[in-house]
């Protein structure tokens, strides 16, 4: 296991092992945790210890080899280089309230929606907690600018990645490394019903956001293969259990999609779904992939659709578009950028 990778008293196995001091734990670990790309740096650890670290667990830290800035809102997409060569996109986004960085947690994906960029060519890997803490750190760095919140809802399935992606919840979350709160973190999913379930259990504060896309199994399954293997009704009860072992709203993600899923008849379906389930609905202008035939709802039909499920009580905004003129969206920079290397 990298390094990075572990927790404090993981790391401070490593180095009781090796003769070190307890402290020596805290001291490395807080090192890791600031974005070191050598153990050189860290200056309070015996030469002969940083050599050692050096030869066992060598530290690779991520290379930017595209980067695009806004010049309407000063969005930030990454290309990051990982070690093995493979690229993940991560986007860091200026809100009024703090800086918020958007992570991937896969190469690749393999849930297969119809609207994503990111799930053209299908899975390659799933990222390890190491390297997703180093989208945040490193985008930290960077940029020069603090990040206070982070949404997994970048390239990949988060709970496709269960595991690692809890560990790097840990590790985010520290008092002796970021220590960025649980209820500044959302993780989004395509609705991987029993790790719902199981996520359910940790009772962690996190926010959850679910893509639905669609308001019946008809219409999502269209867009989202993996409906046909946990339909809406499936997905929903989850949903209903997750709230109640948690006490935590759901925030439902909804890419409106022209003649697909914007009628009004579709939000009606979807009130009548959501009875009983503290909800909030985020409408998201569709953002076009070249690869997909599909379009964007006006901006008329989002309104009207928006009108429909405030009126019936649903908490429902129109996210705002931010990266507008830069390769924004989740999986298109990533994958200009395999387009090009490929014909280089």
């Amino acid at each position: 296991m990298n390094l990075k990778s572990m927790t404090q008293p993981e790391i401070g196995a490593v180095l009781k092992e090796l003769g070190q001091p307890a402290f020596r734990a805290k001291q490395v670990y807080t090192w890791l945790h600031k974005g070191v790309r050598s153990y050189d740096e860290m200056t309070n650890l015996p030469k002969g210890l940083r050599d050692q670290l050096a030869e066992k667990y060598p530290i690779c830290a991520p290379k930017v080899v595209r980067k695009q800035e806004s010049q309407k809102d000063g969005t930030i997409k990454y290309l990051w280089q990982l070690s093995d060569g493979n690229c993940v996109e991560t986007v860091l986004m200026r809100y009024n309230y703090g800086n918020t960085v958007c992570i991937s947690t896969e190469v690749g994906c393999a849930m297969g929606c119809a609207f994503c960029a990111s799930t053209i060519g299908g899975l390659v890997r799933r990222l390890e907690p190491f390297e997703m803490l180093d989208e945040v750190l490193f985008t930290q760095i960077d940029s020069g600018l603090p990040i206070s919140r982070i949404v997994l809802m970048g390239i990949g399935e988060p709970l496709d990645n269960f595991d690692n992606v809890l560990r790097f919840l840990e590790l985010v979350n520290s008092e002796d490394g970021m220590n960025i709160s649980m209820r500044h973190i959302s993780l989004s999913t395509c609705g991987l019903v029993p790790k719902i379930d199981a996520l359910a259990e940790r009772k962690l504060q996190i926010s959850l956001a679910i893509s639905l896309h669609g308001p019946n199994n008809e219409i999502r399954s269209k867009v989202m293969p993996v409906n046909r293997a946990y339909p809406i009704e499936v997905l929903l009860d989850a949903c209903r259990r997750y709230f109640a072992a948690t006490g935590r709203r759901i925030h439902f993600e909804y890419a409106m999609i022209d003649g697909v899923n914007d009628r009004e008849e579709d939000a009606r379906e979807i009130l009548r779904r959501m009875k009983g389930l503290p909800a909030h609905f985020n409408l998201i202008p569709l953002n076009h992939v070249e690869e997909s035939p599909l379009k964007p709802s006006s901006k008329a039909a989002v309104a009207k659709f928006q009108k429909i499920l405030e009126d019936g009580g649903i908490t429902a905004t129109v996210r705002r578009t931010l990266g507008g003129d830069i390769d924004a969206s989740c999986g298109q920079l990533r994958r200009k950028y395999n387009k090009e290397s490929s014909r280089a």
